[in-house]
C-alpha cells in the first residue's frame, strides 16, 4: 500500500475501466468474491439468517488497485453471479440491499485511499468505509430488508424481532435489532475484511500493476 508501489500507476488506475486487462481483473475479482459468498457462517450475537463471509475482501482489493468505479462494478457483478446461481427469496430486494451495503463500505474507503496511496490512508479509508457500512446497514435492514423478509415468508415483524431477542434479550424492536444485532455484525465484518485486505493488498497490487493495469 506504500506510495512506492503505486505512484507510477496513478494515471493507469484512473484509466479506462473497459480496457481488456482491467475488465479481466474486474471479472477475476468478481468471480472470487462470488465464490466466497457461498463460504459463510453465523455469528453468535446475530440471528442465524445473518451469515458472515469474506466476499468483500476481493472487492476492497479491487477497489484499491483499480479504482472506486471498478470496485462498484465488482460488487455488482458479484451480486449478479450469486443471483443467477442461487436465485432470490426476497424478489431481489435482499440482493439490492447487499449491494448497497457493500458499496457503502468499499466506495468511501477507495475514494479516500486514491487521493494519497499510503498504508495510513488505507487504514483510515477502511475505517471510514466500515463506519458508513454500519450506519447504512442498520438503515437498510430496519427499513428495507427486514420488512421484505417478513413479507416474503409471510411472518409478522415480531417473529423476526424475537429471533434477535433469542440472541440478545435487550432486542425488543426493529431499532434495537438494528443497533444490537446488525451493527455489531457489520463491525466484525469490517474489521475482518480490513485486516485481511491490509495483509494481502500490497503483494496483489504489485502483480496487478506489473500487468500494466
Amino acid at each position: 500500500m506504500e506510495k512506492a508501489v503505486t505512484n507510477g500507476h496513478n494515471g493507469s488506475s484512473q484509466g479506462s475501466v473497459f480496457s481488456v486487462k482491467r475488465v479481466a481483473f474486474i471479472g477475476m475479482f468478481s468471480a472470487i468474491s462470488a465464490v466466497l459468498m457461498f463460504l459463510e457462517f453465523p455469528l453468535p450475537f446475530a440471528p442465524a439468517f445473518y451469515k458472515l463471509d469474506f466476499s468483500e475482501v476481493p472487492v476492497m482489493i479491487g477497489s484499491f488497485a483499480l479504482g472506486p468505479l471498478s470496485g462498484v462494478l465488482i460488487e455488482l457483478i458479484k451480486i449478479l453471479i450469486k443471483f443467477v446461481i442461487k436465485g432470490t427469496q426476497t424478489a431481489g430486494v435482499g440482493e439490492l440491499a447487499n449491494f448497497i451495503i457493500g458499496v457503502s463500505f468499499v466506495l468511501p474507503a477507495s475514494i479516500y485511499y486514491r487521493n494519497g496511496k499510503t498504508k495510513k490512508r488505507a487504514l483510515i479509508g477502511m475505517a471510514i468505509g466500515g463506519a458508513a457500512m454500519i450506519v447504512v446497514g442498520c438503515l437498510v435492514n430496519a427499513f428495507v430488508l427486514l420488512p421484505t423478509y417478513a413479507a416474503a415468508f409471510g411472518m409478522p415483524m415480531d417473529t423476526l424481532i424475537s429471533m434477535g431477542t433469542a440472541v440478545n434479550s435487550a432486542v425488543n424492536s426493529v431499532l434495537t435489532f438494528a443497533v444490537l444485532c446488525v451493527a455489531p455484525f457489520n463491525l466484525v465484518k469490517a474489521l475482518i475484511v480490513s485486516f485481511i485486505t491490509f495483509i494481502l493488498y500490497k503483494r496483489i497490487s504489485v502483480l496487478i500493476h506489473s500487468a500494466g493495469v
